[in-house]
């Protein structure tokens, strides 16, 4: 896989969990902590996206 082909999926997962984040904070019974998990996952994403990037 060549680096801008696993950016711009890094990216589509990013978006992805974005959304879904954005989708399970209009639930109030949805879970905080598996809301959390997303948060943390997307933030990994973001800084591997950085990284990648600055190469």
């Amino acid at each position: 896989m060549s680096l801008g082909s696993h950016l711009q999926e890094l990216q589509r997962k990013h978006q992805h969990l974005s959304e879904a984040v954005e989708e399970a904070q209009r639930h109030p019974g949805y879970d905080d902590l598996a809301i959390a998990e997303m948060k943390k996952q997307k933030l990994r994403i973001k800084e591997e996206i950085h990284r990648l990037s600055q190469n």
